[in-house]
């Protein structure tokens, strides 16, 4: 294996890996903005009022992404297995 492949490969289970968490990432981004401008907005500054809006977001975007980050995993996981026998040549 030469260097061309372990960085072709480090690229891709890097670019796997923030399609997955892509979407957790920007629901709670968003739900953080939210959270904290109505904060701002009403003046209520409570710790769980900022956690548990980005836990619920969160929980949402995986029940209804869990599918597809299955299978980009997966294909990934395949993609690795079956180059396994070209990089020991």
């Amino acid at each position: 294996m030469n260097v061309d492949v372990a960085i072709f490969w480090l690229k891709e289970s890097l670019r796997t890996g923030f399609f997955v968490l892509g979407p957790m990432l920007g629901m709670a981004l968003l739900a953080g903005i939210v959270v904290s401008l109505f904060q701002a907005v009403t003046s209520m500054q409570e710790m769980t009022l900022s956690f548990i809006p980005k836990l619920v977001a969160i929980a949402v975007v995986l029940f209804f992404m869990m599918p597809w980050m299955i299978e980009m995993m997966t294909d990934f996981a395949v993609e690795i297995f079956s180059a396994i026998p070209s990089v020991s040549k």
